[in-house]
């Protein structure tokens, strides 16, 4: 598991919503849990300081570490994925977002973010500069400022569009279901990650890797999918172990979190 993204697992089940900053001794001794070196945990911290995903506020002889709003985002955006959109789109209507766009040959670093970005809001290449996603997406957040020249449609399937084979051709379904299979496969069972110390360990990889599936899901329409598709039995499992691990979770975090209030709070 990558660093960051324990961290970010970790402040959005035991720090988010509650306005403060966390010192980095305690980050150290929740992600040792799990086999991430101090060495790890701290550069980690850094490059997120660097990247605007938190901030640094010294107190006495320690340093803390809180929210930004970037972050903070990252998280509510998290904790819908999880708790509120779910695995299954069986929405009855066949609505579709197109985004269409170009950029110089020479814009690598802008065409790797964009790509980057409408992966992340569950879209899919249709062809060479056109890219289809699920619903009605909000195009705003994907393409503000990148200077990439966009056109978007909202769109319905029409004959002879054989929409099955669009989304074999679009996303990798295959790759997805095999994710699934492969975390009920670890998690499906009476005794989950027996290697971890305690129920903090264990939480903290379980949602880390919950995550990182869910939001390579882009929540295609149930009536487009293999009809053995796993999403839905393996969110079950995850909430279900969840729920299984909260009480000593939440006691060992508790435990161990050192924390200040985080005076920016009040200004949001």
């Amino acid at each position: 598991m990558r660093p960051q993204s324990v961290i970010l697992t970790f402040l959005g089940d035991h720090v988010y919503g509650r306005g403060v900053c966390v010192a980095s001794r305690s980050f150290i001794e929740a992600f040792a849990r799990v086999g991430i070196s101090e060495e790890a945990t701290r550069s980690t911290l850094t490059r997120m300081v660097r990247r605007g995903l938190l901030r640094r506020r010294r107190s006495g002889r320690r340093m803390y570490f809180g929210l930004t709003p970037t972050s903070a985002e990252v998280l509510k955006d998290g904790e819908r994925r999880i708790w509120h959109s779910g695995v299954v789109n069986d929405a009855g209507d066949d609505r579709w977002t197109l985004i269409g766009f170009s950029l110089p040959e020479s814009w690598q670093r802008q065409r790797h973010e964009l790509r980057s970005r409408l992966i992340w809001a569950g879209f899919g290449p249709l062809q060479n500069g056109l890219w289809i996603a699920p619903g009605e997406v909000d195009p705003a957040q994907v393409v503000e400022d990148l200077g990439a020249n966009v056109k978007v449609f909202s769109a319905e399937p029409r004959c002879p569009t054989d929409m099955h084979t669009l989304v074999r051709d679009a996303y990798d379904l295959e790759g997805l279901g095999d994710r699934y299979r492969e975390f009920l496969s670890r998690w499906d069972r009476a005794d989950p990650a027996p290697e971890a110390p305690d129920d903090l360990a264990r939480s903290l990889m379980l949602l880390t890797g919950w995550l990182q599936i869910i939001r390579a899901d882009p929540r295609l329409p149930l009536r487009y999918l293999p009809h053995d598709w796993p999403a839905e039995k393996a969110q079950r499992v995850c909430h279900a172990l969840h729920e299984r691990f909260r009480a000593e979770a939440v006691a060992v975090a508790d435990g161990l979190l050192d924390t200040v209030p985080d005076e920016s709070w009040a200004e949001r």
